[in-house]
């Protein structure tokens, strides 16, 4: 799922008197950024990824950026998760959580503003008989 809609790097200027150079940072990095952030939020059971990630992930291959699409829009980061939550989780909270979520570690982290952050349930998560015995 993890979509490069913007192959190039983006671009930041140091802030403050001393300019020291250009910070460039790969549509990855805020994929797996905003993947790790999203999973962090309590009420998430997964985010949804390709059949690709699903099969590489079977042979222990971790994918942190999956179910996250990333685009630029009139200059401006607009953010699409796909995730699962946890049955018994209030669906507008845990979007809520996810959203800020989101934004405050993008922001900590790189200090680029985001537009807009699109939260898309794809399923919910309920508990397996094992994990109940």
């Amino acid at each position: 799922m993890a979509e490069k809609t913007n192959p190039s790097f983006v671009g930041m200027s140091s802030k403050g008197d001393a300019i020291l150079g250009r910070v460039q940072l790969a549509p990855e990095v805020l994929e797996v950024i905003i993947g790790i952030a999203t999973n962090e939020v309590e009420g998430v059971a997964t985010t949804k990824g390709s059949f690709a990630t699903g099969v590489a992930e079977k042979f222990g291959k971790v994918f942190h950026g999956k179910g996250v699409k990333t685009e630029w829009v009139d200059d401006k980061l607009v953010i699409d998760v796909y995730c699962v939550v946890r049955y018994g989780y209030s669906i507008p909270n845990v979007a809520t959580d996810i959203q800020k979520q989101i934004r405050q570690t993008v922001y900590n982290m790189t200090s680029l503003q985001t537009k807009e952050v699109n939260v898309h349930i794809t399923g919910i998560a309920f508990e397996s008989l094992a994990d109940t015995e």
